[in-house]
């Protein structure tokens, strides 16, 4: 008996009653981010070519995850200098609470428009 393509390609079948069924495995991938998830929405609807070139080549999925990582480095390391610049400091959040959230979230915001124009629309 020949047999199948899937087997010529190193698939085995199980016998579940009088039926063979394909041993398959779902591949546990990371999940990717928010700044990865923006990065593919802005391929999808703006770079169509690059996003199908990627999609179709098998590199989409480690461009985005490094794209999340880069997001995520590039906030962490701006950050601390974005707050201390403002005046967010831990005698701030302890004497008036209400303009350290409102400082720290102008500062996100800051450090967020600087990710999208490097990472994310670029």
């Amino acid at each position: 008996m020949e047999k199948s393509l899937f087997e010529r390609i190193g698939g085995t079948y199980h016998q579940e009653g009088d039926y063979f069924l394909p041993d398959l495995s779902v591949l546990e991938l990371p999940a990717i981010g928010i700044w990865g998830q923006r990065r593919r929405r802005y391929l999808k609807e703006h770079r169509q070519a690059l996003y199908t070139a990627m999609l179709l080549s098998g590199k989409l999925y480690a461009h985005l995850l490094e794209t999340e990582d880069a997001a995520n480095e590039l906030l962490e390391s701006m950050m601390p200098g974005m707050a201390k610049e403002a005046g967010a400091t831990e005698d701030l959040k302890a004497r008036d609470p209400m303009r350290w959230v409102g400082l720290m979230n102008c500062c996100k915001a800051q450090v967020e428009e600087i990710i999208f124009a490097e990472l994310v629309y670029c």
